[in-house]
């Protein structure tokens, strides 16, 4: 007998012949059988159908899991391996992993795959499903494994193994006549993979990386445990494509990029309109936590990031250039310089703590490869700040600082939000005691903010650890924007101190934090987001006039000039066009509220409205139509008091009197 223990304490005996994963699945229950795809035994993964012949802690891994879902996608490469050899054996396959949202598998051939043998290939690999093939394990001997792929031809295959470790156990998987090299877990059979799957695009690579290798043709798949899940994941794609920010930014005439200045940014006046609103916000939202705002040096001498440590760190992502005998990098980011600032003039303890923030343009050389429309690129301007603090206010300064961070992603529209812990990463700067006291003391903050976090081990920053912000936009996606960072190590290295009640010198803490992150990713996040149907507050163009005839458009000037002295972002539209394609463009260029005018309009003072998105209108006087827009149009952090109800209503009224 065996003796398992589940994970919830329970010990349950089972016969030392034939007990698998799967048998103690359906011990437990059908459903439960049903969904597992592998069984975790004393912490390892193991197929459902491998034989467990000692006393073992077992945890069933089902599809909910991410590993379960992991060894789907695993296994929809195996099943496309397959079906890739059935159907053109003269190719080789090399390697096939699970990754995010699918797998991918990179394919030796002399001739090139097209869009119709991906259908070919799909259906092959449905009808693999349908013979549910046993998926066995087999362990072999590492030369006659070698020799195995060398005589099928499969000389990437053998090269793998011929560079695997010699006391690595070499693990081959069996489905039907196909056979691969593989570590597992993988499922018992292959009708157990379902059909919720699809191959998405073509791809180039080289084998192993190395331009100088043969080159391969990889080809991308989706995988999920439902066809529900497939669907929504396709849907989602198709969504996320309408709302590409590079696609976007080209119909809203927002920013540009082209090849003379790779990774930076042509910002348009709407585009750059909406790059203030946004840094005027953030400014608005930190002045009033008493944060002081600094701008530093974008060339500083190599010596100070040899002191700071960015240098043996960071100096592959630094632009560098040389004069003479001076050596200068163009800042990747803040922090060395506004500590700088700070240990201009002499610091006390009823200095701190000090909010010191930077709206700072940093350029990292970013591979060309990896640059990707406004969330990756090479000159970006970050929200960036720094506080330095005593130890004993840093509890305080992170409540404060996370509380600032919640509203501002609530009051932008973001409600879910997430937070992961990361701590010590391999690479690191300081001393043992030193991130032992920063972990403690992040932690102790996070918790006294009200924060529950997930760890993220190894992906604190090379100077302290950090909590991460990752927020959830309207197709469910996340990404990491804001950061809270605790740092012993850089005040050490830039000699950073203040005077304590002690009379004698300390130093300070910093916090390195940011909200946004970078201007450019975050504006990228906003515009898909909102599908460029922005609230009215941070639209470029709040709203635009236009005229049925050039009857209209003398006073189409009129309500365009009360429009701009009400404070509100007003276009006029004049062409000689018809007013069904003015409104059409104006529509693509997700401009939210339209008023039209035209005859009638002009000698009634009214307007009619057209809310984007909507199919009728509405007809007002015109100071009602500008009191209409009234707090929506405003900043929320500037809304909703009585006093400026009645001072919008005077800006009105005295705006229609002149």
């Amino acid at each position: 007998m065996v003796a398992i223990r589940l994970p919830d304490g329970t010990v349950k005996e089972y016969s030392s012949a034939g007990t698998t994963g799967l048998t103690i699945a359906e011990s437990i229950s059908p459903g439960l059988a049903k969904d597992a795809v592998a069984a975790r035994v004393n912490g390892e993964l193991w197929d459902l159908t491998r034989l467990i012949e000692k006393d073992a802690d077992v945890q069933i891994v089902t599809k909910k899991n991410p590993e379960g879902l992991e060894i789907i996608r695993h296994d929809a490469a195996h099943v496309f391996a397959e079906a890739v050899k059935e159907l053109y054996p003269e190719c080789q396959i090399t390697i096939g992993p699970a990754i995010e949202n699918g797998f991918y598998y990179d394919v030796f051939r002399e001739t090139a795959f097209n869009p119709d043998d991906l259908v070919k290939i799909e259906d092959r690999m449905r009808e693999i499903v349908d013979r549910n093939e046993e998926i066995t394990r087999e362990i072999w001997n590492r030369n006659e494994a070698i020799q195995f792929f060398k005589d099928m031809g499969e000389h990437f295959k053998a090269e793998i193994i011929s560079d695997l470790p010699e006391d690595q156990t070499i693990s081959l998987y069996r489905q039907g006549k196909f056979i691969d090299l593989c570590r597992g877990p993988h499922l018992p059979s292959t009708g157990k993979l379902g059909k919720a799957f699809k191959l998405m695009k073509l791809a180039g690579a080289y084998w192993r990386g190395d331009p100088k290798n043969p080159q391969l043709q990889r080809i991308y798949g989706t995988a999920w445990p439902s066809e529900k899940e497939l669907k929504d994941y396709l849907f989602q794609l198709e969504e996320a494509e309408k709302r590409d920010h590079r696609k976007l930014g080209r119909e809203m005439n927002l920013f540009h990029l082209q090849e003379e200045a790779v990774g930076s940014v042509f910002w348009h006046p709407k585009g750059w309109t909406l790059y203030r609103i946004l840094q005027n916000y953030i400014r608005d939202k930190i002045s009033e936590q008493d944060y002081v705002e600094v701008n530093t040096p974008s060339l500083v001498d190599r010596s100070l990031w040899e002191q700071s440590g960015h240098w043996e760190k960071f100096r592959e992502g630094m632009f560098t250039l040389e004069d003479g005998d001076t050596f200068l990098a163009l800042k990747p980011m803040n922090c060395p310089c506004h500590i700088q600032i700070f240990k201009q003039g002499i610091k006390s303890y009823r200095d701190l703590p000090l909010r010191m923030a930077e709206f700072g343009s940093c350029v990292r050389n970013e591979p060309s490869g990896a640059l990707s429309g406004l969330t990756r690129v090479r000159s970006f301007v970050q929200d960036d700040a720094h506080i330095f603090a005593t130890e004993d206010q840093i509890k305080d300064e992170t409540f404060k600082f996370c509380s600032l961070l919640l509203e501002v992603y609530k009051e932008i529209g973001f409600e879910e939000v997430t937070v992961r812990f990361s701590d010590r990463p391999e690479n690191l700067a300081g001393q043992d005691e030193l991130w032992d006291k920063a972990e403690l003391l992040l932690e102790q903050g996070a918790k006294a903010a009200g924060l529950s976090y997930s760890l993220n081990p190894g992906e604190g920053a090379f100077y302290g650890p950090k909590l991460e912000f990752v927020l959830k936009d309207a197709l469910g996606r996340e990404f990491q924007c804001g950061t809270l960072q605790l740092d012993f190590v850089l005040p050490e290295r830039l000699d950073a101190t203040y005077i304590g009640e002690d009379g004698k010198k300390h130093r300070p803490v910093i916090l390195h934090r940011a909200i946004f992150g970078s201007f450019e990713r975050f504006i990228a996040i906003l515009i898909e987001h909102y599908a460029g149907k922005f609230p009215l507050w941070l639209a470029p163009v709040q709203v635009a006039v236009t005229t049925i005839t050039q009857e209209g458009d003398a006073y189409a000037q009129q309500v365009y000039d009360a429009l701009k002295r009400a404070g509100l972002r007003a276009e006029l539209e004049l062409k000689n066009e018809k007013i069904n394609y003015k409104i059409r463009e104006l529509s693509l260029q997700k401009v939210p509220y339209i008023f039209v005018v035209g005859k009638r309009e002009a000698e009634e003072g009214t307007v009619a409205i057209r809310k984007l998105g909507g199919e009728s209108q509405e007809i007002l006087a015109l100071a009602d139509a500008i009191r209409k827009l009234g707090s929506e149009a405003r900043p929320p952090h500037k809304r909703s008091s009585h006093g400026h109800e009645e001072c919008v209503k005077e800006r009105v009224q005295v705006c229609i009197n002149d």
